[in-house]
């Protein structure tokens, strides 16, 4: 696998003097790799380090008990359903200890469904909570011919195939997403595993790069129905580049870093896995 990320803080939190707010991590098990990107909230408190700890709990859960290639459908699913809970309740177990709560309890009531990331600090938590540590999470298990998804939060994800061709199959939502830390969280991840025997790459992004990596369907024609759908040339040429130089991933932070990525002021992190000879 090849592997390259990078995170590029936000126009909009340079200016006012805020740091990167996202994070992202990966692990290189050969023949599979885990990404995992994290979008921390901005309006509350230490949701960087809440971003690092949604990466960390990814990372280490995703890359245990990995079905094999040949196993069915059925069993993927179930192993990716069963681990998309255990990386919300170990999220949620790791925040506890930082904010000395109970993770039973949740630790952030004022960030349910109704509360987008970057909606505002929401209701007063009330006693024995904290808004603190408010983070998203996008993460992959990549292992061809299979990729297993794991979601909460407005991150997307795309592959890419031998033809060429890119498929959003992991599309940002259109309605406010919760945090990893609202309520019933674990019971609302989404999971779902896709199988691609012409798997060429896995991209996973934060909501920050949509402007620079996503089109409106009427670039293709396309009526509004369609959604948005990932950028071809930036999507291609990024897996081109990435192959040529071997993985070194300061053509992505340039690209991250440029005037068209600047659209949103958002801080913006993108990880791939690319398959070797796809």
């Amino acid at each position: 696998m090849i592997i390259a990320g990078a995170s590029v803080q936000g126009t909009a939190h340079l200016a006012i003097g805020q740091g990167c707010q996202d994070a992202f991590k990966a692990v290189d098990l050969g023949d599979a790799a885990v990404l995992a990107v994290s979008d921390g909230a901005g309006s509350r408190d230490r949701s960087a380090l809440g971003a690092h700890i949604a990466v960390d709990a990814a990372c280490r859960l995703l890359a245990e008990d990995i079905p094999g290639a040949e196993e069915p459908p059925e069993a993927w699913t179930r192993w990716i359903a069963g681990r998309g809970r255990r990386v919300v309740e170990e999220y949620l177990r790791a925040v506890s200890g930082v904010l000395g709560t109970d993770p039973c309890a949740g630790t952030d009531p004022g960030s349910g469904p109704d509360s987008g990331p970057d909606s505002g600090p929401g209701p007063d938590p009330g006693p024995g909570h904290s808004g603190a540590l408010a983070a998203t999470l996008t993460a992959a298990v990549v292992a061809p011919p299979w990729v297993a998804f794991v979601s909460l939060g407005d991150g997307f994800g795309t592959l890419l195939t031998r033809d060429d061709r890119c498929h959003l199959v992991l599309p940002p939502p259109t309605a406010p997403a919760p945090f990893l830390s609202s309520p019933g969280a674990a019971l609302r991840v989404r999971t779902f595993v896709v199988w691609e025997p012409e798997l060429s790459g896995v991209v996973l992004a934060t909501d920050g790069c949509a402007a620079l990596t996503l089109d409106h369907p009427s670039v293709r024609q396309l009526p509004l129905e369609a959604g948005p759908l990932p950028a071809e040339r930036f999507f291609l040429g990024l897996a081109a580049t990435l192959r040529e130089n071997h993985g070194d991933a300061e053509p992505l932070r340039s690209r991250l870093s440029g005037p068209e990525a600047a659209r949103t002021g958002d801080d913006l992190t993108l990880l791939c896995a690319l398959v070797e000879g796809g």
